[in-house]
């Protein structure tokens, strides 16, 4: 008896079917397990021969224009949030079976995912990724001072995708990016959520099964550092490069591939703050409303997100801070409450909480390790990861010494008070951080800004030129 056949008398077996170019693969040959619940499902083998087009293929999408690429995701956008888009809602319901986050946090983000493909976001994108976007559908002229002519295009890449298991939406944006740049595009889902991408392309397949972006996607699964499979795919005989999201462990396990002509696109761990001026505790009313923007910051995405703020630097006496503390704990308490994620804290966070908790002189303390909600005020950032609709208020006296805290690690700081901001923000890019925003709006961008500190599309195309010489 083999181990899909034993565990399904014990247990309901979810299933992920991959999508290789156009076409669906179903089967449970090997038994997953997902990473933060423990839950199995299963997959079929990864058949090598289908998931990687030879180099000796052009790229489906290379002479599609950019154009009618945008249209395509466009209506697909449209179908995503269809109330018959059987792909979609059969999605949800397995995902909320092996995913960390609650079914209205997860029906919520692939919502509001969709909104991405919009026409005008699209073009946004793109038109602040490349200075001439025309790179992307033509050889584009280019003649230097010596009179020296050429031609330059941003080719179509071949890009293997190892997606994060925090945030849907990072699906729906990865099949865009990777449609707009006419990439081949293979997908690694993650274990929290190997189902949400594979249910864009099949909606997309519906569409139109041989639509050029549907032979450019493949998505499967399989568990990361399984050394028998990144040895076949992570070569530069096959890709270009790795887009690569996730946590530490993710991405060092990735680098070790690395080598000439095989690079890395790092989406790698981040952590977000708030920095809170004395303005912001003033009197009561200011107070809580602050408190409340804070909380808007540390709930994104019920604090999954990179996005999410972890520690916030608050600028005032021990006696005032604590009036901050305890409205921040009433907001986030009430927004998991509204969210109806009850997760209590892991053991090992906990037992260090739990520990602060005996120390009155060094820490103060709001609310339990139940994972309704919990603050930690201290005089120097914690030495755990806050996480789980936690949050830790460090005390300053001046914003000023907050600034030593900054890493390159640092990736959105919210600010208030709001007109303070233009005074920081070059210590800020000194230190690391890599974007500074209005207190109460790390979860919400500027379309087509910068991620991570880069420009991602233009990281993504394989940059050519044709040298044509200098006239005589």
């Amino acid at each position: 008896m083999n181990s899909v056949t034993q565990h399904a008398e014990n247990e309901e077996l979810v299933s992920a079917p991959f999508f290789l170019r156009g076409e669906v693969l179903h089967g449970t040959d090997v038994v997953q397990t997902s990473r933060d619940l423990g839950v199995t499902f299963a997959t079929p083998r990864i058949p090598f021969d289908r998931a990687v087009p030879p180099r000796t293929e052009v790229p489906p999408l290379l002479n599609v224009p950019l154009a009618e690429i945008i249209d395509f995701l466009v209506e697909t956008g449209q179908r995503l949030t269809a109330p018959d888009n059987d792909h979609m809602q059969e999605c949800i319901e397995r995902m909320c079976r092996t995913h960390i986050l609650p079914r209205a946090v997860v029906e919520n983000t692939a919502r509001h995912a969709a909104a991405y493909l919009d026409k005008r976001v699209l073009m946004a994108e793109v038109e602040q990724n490349f200075p001439d976007p025309r790179a992307l559908d033509e050889w584009v002229p280019k003649q230097d001072f010596t009179g020296r002519k050429s031609f330059v295009r941003a080719f179509a890449p071949r890009l293997i995708h190892v997606l994060p298991g925090n945030s849907p939406g990072v699906a729906v944006k990865s099949v865009a990016q990777g449609s707009m740049v006419k990439g081949v595009n293979l997908f690694k889902m993650s274990s929290a959520d190997p189902f949400t991408m594979v249910a864009i392309l099949r909606t997309m397949a519906d569409i139109d099964a041989n639509h050029p972006i549907v032979r450019s996607m493949s998505a499967v699964y399989w568990r990361g550092g399984d050394d028998a499979t990144e040895r076949v795919l992570y070569r530069p005989q096959y890709f270009d490069k790795i887009v690569a999201w996730g946590g530490g462990d993710a991405i060092n396990n990735v680098i070790k591939y690395l080598g000439p002509g095989f690079q890395l696109v790092s989406f790698d761990p981040k952590t977000s703050i708030s920095m809170i001026g004395r303005e912001g505790l003033v009197d009561e009313a200011t107070v809580d409303r602050v408190a409340d923007l804070c909380s808007t910051d540390v709930m994104t995405l019920n604090q999954e997100a990179c996005v999410a703020s972890r520690f916030q630097f608050v600028e005032g006496s021990e006696e005032e801070v604590d009036r901050f503390c305890e409205r921040l704990h009433h907001h986030i308490a009430r927004r998991a409450a509204e969210s109806g994620d009850v997760r209590p804290l892991d053991r090992d966070m906990r037992e260090a909480v739990d520990t602060m908790t005996l120390m009155d002189d060094e820490y103060g303390v709001w609310g339990r390790t139940d994972g309704k909600g919990l603050v930690i005020r201290s005089e120097e950032p914690v030495d755990f990861h806050p996480i789980n609709k936690t949050a830790n208020v460090v005390r300053v006296d001046s914003l000023d010494e907050a600034v030593k805290w900054i890493n390159v690690a640092t990736q959105t700081v919210g600010f208030y008070p709001f007109d303070r901001m233009a005074d920081y923000r070059d210590r800020l890019a000194a230190g690391g951080a890599q974007r500074v925003v209005h207190l109460g709006e790390a979860g919400p961008s500027t379309i087509g800004n910068p991620h991570d500190a880069m420009y991602p599309l233009h990281r993504f195309v394989h940059w050519m030129a044709h040298e044509d010489g200098k006239p005589d």
